[in-house]
């Protein structure tokens, strides 16, 4: 992969079907789940990505037996039943911020110590409000970094149970650690949720994959989970294709004008960002949802008119909307997601100073960005290491001449085929170096 490449404009309105790669988020929870089962699960639609393969090589180091093929996308895993193998063991996380936190949660099931740490940018994202969570169920969980950041140090002698308070207004992920890891526990979890919720879609997403695997999460009023102490059962997963991926390919047909049908997603979807289509919508796109077989979505025509809209639920989404923006008559304002500033990057700053270098008029708030459209020109774009933003800021590209993406290699974090699937699509010139 070339330092940046160029993106070729699109002859026209860009047509055609597609079926994303594998949910990231789904196939990190089902691998987990089916770590800690009793007996052997056989997951199909695995996701082959950086990120799936960190958390694949931190459940090994944990002592749990993986058969994956990769190129079929598909995994054996023969569960631990809820015992960790290893007394010790030292994790490399690399950028993936879903591994750290979930693997975070396994560990306090061991006996010994644990070590998890990542790149730079890990060591700025915040983990504190998980570890906070731990401690008074008898773990002792410290972060290393300034912050409550990683590394991460977990010694334990195993997870009994009881109450556990969480944060959720930082990240979702938090919450999900700890369910996934209650049913394992000897006297089951109560999580209760302080503070506002964020992508609460992930949040039902856990429960639903949990649910497949034999455990129950069962809500007590509108602010905890309480979870037996069930243990999982093996069982064959099929994964659904990814929302946040298929986002792309709407949005290239929102800004070209074209028509593009997502095989493997409907309304039954467990992943909330299949609701960007909705935003479509209302910004002057057709789409049409299907139930036939396992489902497709169809967007068309083009995102005519800017929208004002809360983004809190499919917040991994608004990078790929803040471009779609651009296009659109009438500014957009994009709110209630002051989290994304501890993602990959800051995903508010940083896409607001990439948006102005294509012409735009961006105001930042503390939650949030408003894009005034304006003439758009030619850029070279920095990525922050982001694949999000590497995958959402190349589609200004399909109609501004002179648009080139630096570091492009950042998307195999969680679509190493991305540039080979947008220019089959849109009918481009393969990119050169993108092979």
């Amino acid at each position: 992969m070339t330092d940046a490449i160029e993106i070729p404009c699109c002859p026209g309105p860009v047509h055609g079907s597609i079926r994303p790669p594998g949910s990231k988020s789904i196939t990190n929870r089902a691998v987990v789940c089916a770590a800690l089962a009793s007996g052997t699960s056989r997951l199909s639609g695995v996701l082959d990505s950086q990120d799936t393969r960190v958390m694949a090589a931190g459940l090994a180091a944990l002592g749990i037996a993986l058969k994956a093929d990769w190129s079929a996308g598909t995994m054996q895993v023969t569960g631990c039943g809820g015992t960790i193998p290893a007394t010790e063991a030292v994790i490399d996380c690399a950028a993936s911020g879903t591994t750290i936190r979930f693997l975070s949660a396994v560990c306090a099931l061991g006996h010994g110590t644990y070590r998890l740490d990542g790149t730079p940018r890990m060591r700025k994202r915040p983990i504190g409000d998980l570890l906070e969570a731990l401690r008074p169920l008898g773990v002792d969980a410290v972060a290393e970094s300034p912050g409550g950041c990683p590394p991460v140090v977990i010694r334990t002698r195993g997870l009994a149970g009881g109450t556990a308070q969480v944060r959720g207004d930082t990240s979702s992920q938090f919450a999900s650690g700890l369910a996934l890891v209650a049913p394992c526990t000897a006297g089951g979890l109560r999580i209760e949720f302080t503070g506002r919720l964020v992508s609460l879609p992930y949040l039902e997403m856990t429960r639903r994959v949990m649910a497949t695997f034999g455990a129950a999460c069962t809500p007590t009023g509108a602010d905890g989970w309480t979870i037996a102490p069930s243990g999982y059962t093996a069982c064959d997963y099929a994964i659904e294709p990814d929302a946040s991926a298929a986002s792309y390919f709407f949005a290239a047909a929102a800004i070209t004008g074209g028509s593009v049908r997502v095989e493997g997603l409907s309304r039954r979807s467990m992943q909330g960002d299949v609701g960007l289509c909705d935003v479509l919508e209302r910004m002057g796109c057709r789409v049409e949802w299907s139930a036939d077989g396992a489902g497709s979505i169809t967007v068309s025509g083009r995102a005519e008119r800017g929208v004002d809209v809360d983004m809190n639920a499919i917040s991994d989404t608004v990078p790929t909307l803040a471009v779609v923006a651009l296009f659109a008559d009438g500014p957009t304002t994009i709110r209630n997601v002051a989290h994304i500033r501890d993602k990959e990057t800051d995903r508010i700053s940083d896409l607001a100073c990439e948006l102005r270098k294509l012409g735009a008029t961006v105001d930042e708030t503390h939650d949030g960005l408003t894009i005034v459209p304006a003439r758009l020109r030619a850029a070279t774009l920095t990525t922050y290491d982001d694949h999000r933003m590497a995958m959402s800021l190349a589609l200004a590209g399909l109609r501004v001449p002179g648009i080139h993406i630096l570091d492009p290699g950042c998307v195999g974090k969680t679509f190493p085929d991305y540039w080979q699937r947008l220019a089959t699509l849109a009918r481009l010139k393969m990119f050169p170096g993108s092979a």
